[in-house]
C-alpha cells in the first residue's frame, strides 16, 4: 500500500514510559520530557505499523542546528532518528549523550 511520505496528525497522548501529557503539534513523534517514542508508523503520521512497541532513545547525533535522537524499538529492533525539537528536556537529551561516551 502506497502513503504519503509525511501525514501531519495532530494528536495529544500520554507517554507510556514516563506518564507525561503530551500535548501534539501534528510533528511531535516523542515525549518532550523523558524523549521516549511508540512505533506505530510506517512513514510519519500514518499509523501503519502494526508492531506498538516503546522507541528507547539511544544516542543523540548531528550538529547543534540539526541534532537527531535515534531510537531502537524494544519489541521488534526497528531503528529512526527524529529530529530534536525546541521544546525537548536538555537534562533528557544530555543523559542521552553521556551513555554513548
Amino acid at each position: 500500500m502506497l502513503t504519503k511520505r509525511f501525514q501531519r496528525k495532530i494528536e495529544n497522548f500520554t507517554c507510556e514510559h514516563c506518564g507525561s501529557a503530551v500535548i501534539g503539534t501534528g510533528y511531535t513523534n516523542h515525549c518532550p520530557t523523558c524523549l521516549w517514542s511508540k512505533h506505530v508508523d510506517v512513514n510519519p503520521g500514518d499509523r501503519l505499523a502494526t508492531c506498538g512497541g516503546l522507541m528507547e532513545p539511544k544516542n543523540v547525533e548531528g550538529t547543534s542546528a540539526e541534532y537527531k535522537i535515534v531510537y531502537v524499538c524494544m519489541r521488534c529492533g526497528f531503528t529512526k532518528r527524529n529530529q530534536v525539537q525546541a521544546e525537548d528536556s536538555v537534562d533528557a537529551l544530555i543523559s542521552i549523550a553521556e551513555k554513548k561516551i
